[in-house]
């Protein structure tokens, strides 16, 4: 019968070939459609347009991978059509293959749905299509189409599925599919296994990364890479410099993109040691500071403690986009040099590189962070007025921090009112630490409260709220918060201070005497206590929030991880050695100014970096936030 076929389309007249191809828009014959993508040949040359060539499944495929638009697919899908090879089940699922391809989801499911028959090459292809253009119901669903469809999953469309769950954040779901990997007997296939190891990493279940990781029996570069990643994102960048080091050991040899994401989890511990060590072993390999690598480790260096070494970086790398210039600009930023940030937002614009919403966040940010107000506004103004930009609610957020650190709450709150755009989590939280600077609880209490709607489980909104009302001596609705925490199980995230001693990180928490030498520490720290003493300090015991005498809060601030760190590197550490430490909270200000006083007195620098920012005190008695923080 497909011979019949052949033989009446070799007679067909020019005119009734192009009858038949009207569907797709298309006057050409049907071996004029081939000839367009197939190469030409000595006995091609000798058909007539009315005699093509025989036609058969490889024609088709041929024509079809040299398709470079939908409609060219739709042209050869109309000769497929009229010559009965569409139900050719291979070149039925080229067809699907190269609309999906070419982004034509409509046209790839419509041929798919009417496929007779399909087989696991038909459904990849449409899952993975659907995955690729971000249709991710639409995959869902098709898989579970597939597996009552009766045949075996297999590791071509399960990758596609799992990322599926990944970019959706669907673990349920991903656990699911997980537990049908089981059933296949793919627990041990290495693509199968890579792509459980990325979704479980994007969805936050590290736990359950690693234990596949562990049993695969080879990894790829790109599964060690999702792994690191994924400790960083998840709140443990120790772990991926762990494997980071682990991976060099078994001789797998980071690329680019491994060490973009080493330096990541590096910026997130903030240690400089390890950055260092990043850092040579990039030089080693004569890695390019293209901008991806070099912007990682500006990010690196200024969030380790050095806007310096983040300088040097920005100085050596030739081609800078406006990211680069924005993460230089934030590294002057979170360091307090905030005339240095704004000094390199001319530069960038003589340099043809134009700013964008994330420039004016760094260069807000920086503003707040050294109290430069007037500076704030007249970038805050210029932004739609110079670049068309529309402030959206990250840098209102930025300029309520600003005029709440300076003491302008009624500017701040007439900025928020004029405010159209919806107020985050940021906003609220910019205000309520604004409040608790200027000891204003009733303008807390509104903040507080819709902190609480947007975030229940947040604990250090509760913290906050509960420290206005101890300074304001409200010591009921101090009890009042307690009560709320409890009744909704949120506990108080504790605090923890790191501190870096010969490429060594050593971690203390309030009270803490876990550390093999705990007594040397608290002798050290009684010492210093008196020599601070001597020289003025009292502590503020402002900064306590239970309702107790006062000299048991004196006792409770003495112990703070920050103070045991550091008494901790005066002692292990030679006299001209500068003390890093890294709190995982926002320093408090009896701490701050304990800080302050411990480096005049003990001629030490001491580098602090908190949840918010870092803090240089250089021994002459003052801070780089200026107390502005």
């Amino acid at each position: 019968m497909l011979e019949g076929k052949r033989s009446a389309l070799s007679i067909i007249s020019l005119e009734a070939q192009k009858s038949l191809f009207s569907s797709s828009s298309s006057a050409a014959s049907a071996s004029a459609v081939l000839d367009h993508f197939l190469p030409a040949t000595e006995s091609a040359a000798q058909e007539t347009p009315f005699s093509p060539a025989p036609l058969h499944p490889g024609s088709f495929v041929s024509a079809l991978v040299r398709c470079r638009s939908p409609a060219e697919i739709k042209k050869v899908h109309a000769l497929a059509t009229t010559a009965a090879m569409i139900d050719n089940l291979g070149v039925a699922n080229k067809h699907v293959y190269m609309y999906a391809q070419r982004g034509a989801l409509a046209d790839a499911y419509a041929l798919f749905s009417r496929m007779k028959e399909r087989d696991n090459m038909s459904w990849s292809v449409i899952v993975g299509g659907f995955v690729k253009v971000g249709y991710y119901a639409n995959c869902l669903q098709t898989f579970r189409d597939f597996v009552r469809s009766g045949l075996r999953i297999d590791n071509f469309t399960l990758p596609f599925v799992l990322r599926a769950c990944r970019d959706t954040v669907s673990l349920r779901l991903g656990v699911e599919i997980h537990h049908l990997v089981f059933k296949a007997g793919l627990q041990s296939d290495f693509f199968v296994s890579a792509a459980l190891v990325d979704m479980y990493a994007r969805c936050g279940d590290v736990d359950d990364a690693r234990k596949v990781f562990d049993r695969m029996p080879k990894r790829d570069m790109v599964t060690w890479t999702v792994m690191m990643s994924g400790y960083a994102d998840c709140g443990n960048p120790e772990e991926s410099l762990a494997l980071f080091d682990r991976m060099r050991e078994e001789g797998v040899v980071p690329d680019k993109i491994a060490t973009v994401t080493v330096a990541f989890a590096c910026a997130k511990l903030g240690v400089m040691h390890k950055a260092k060590m990043i850092h040579d072993y990039i030089s080693s390999f004569n890695f390019s500071l293209n901008v991806i690598l070099g912007t990682a480790l500006i990010d690196m260096y200024a969030k380790c403690g050095s806007a310096d070494d983040a300088r040097v970086i920005f100085d050596r790398m030739r081609d800078r986009n406006v990211i680069t210039w924005s993460s230089m600009i934030s590294a002057y930023g979170i360091h307090g040099r905030g005339r240095e940030a704004l000094d390199l937002f001319p530069l960038m614009l003589q340099s043809g590189i134009r700013p964008n919403r994330i420039t004016f966040v760094s260069i807000l940010s920086a503003c707040s962070h050294a109290g430069l107000v007037d500076e704030g506004r007249q970038f805050f103004h210029s932004m739609e007025r110079d670049y068309s930009i529309e402030p959206d609610v990250k840098h209102y957020t930025c300029m309520v921090d600003l005029l709440g650190r300076a003491g302008k709450l009624c500017e701040a709150l007439e900025l928020s009112e004029k405010m159209t755009l919806e107020k985050d989590e940021g906003f609220w939280g910019a205000l309520l630490g604004a409040c608790r600077i200027h000891g204003n609880a009733v303008l807390a209490e509104k903040a507080a409260k819709s902190l609480l709607e947007l975030r229940p489980r947040n604990s250090g909104y509760y913290v906050l709220l509960s420290n206005i009302y101890a300074n304001a001596g409200r010591w009921e609705d101090v009890a009042e918060v307690r009560d709320l925490m409890a009744s909704r199980s949120v506990r108080k995230t504790p605090g923890w201070t790191w501190i870096e001693i010969n490429n060594e990180t050593h971690r203390f928490r309030v009270g803490d005497k876990s550390h093999p030498q705990s007594k040397e520490i608290y002798e050290t720290l009684k010492v210093l206590i008196e020599k601070l003493e001597s020289a003025g300090y009292v502590p503020d015991t402002n900064f306590v929030l239970h309702d107790i005498d006062e000299e048991l809060k004196a006792g409770f601030l003495y112990t703070h991880s920050e103070k045991l760190a550091i008494a901790f590197g005066l002692f292990a550490t030679p006299e001209t050695t500068t003390l890093r430490i890294t709190k995982n909270l926002r320093v408090c200000g009896d701490c701050h100014t304990f800080i302050k006083l411990a480096s005049t007195v003990m001629h030490r620098e001491i580098i602090v970096r908190d949840a918010h920012r870092f803090h240089h005190f250089n021994g002459g008695g003052s801070c780089s936030c200026g107390d502005y923080w």
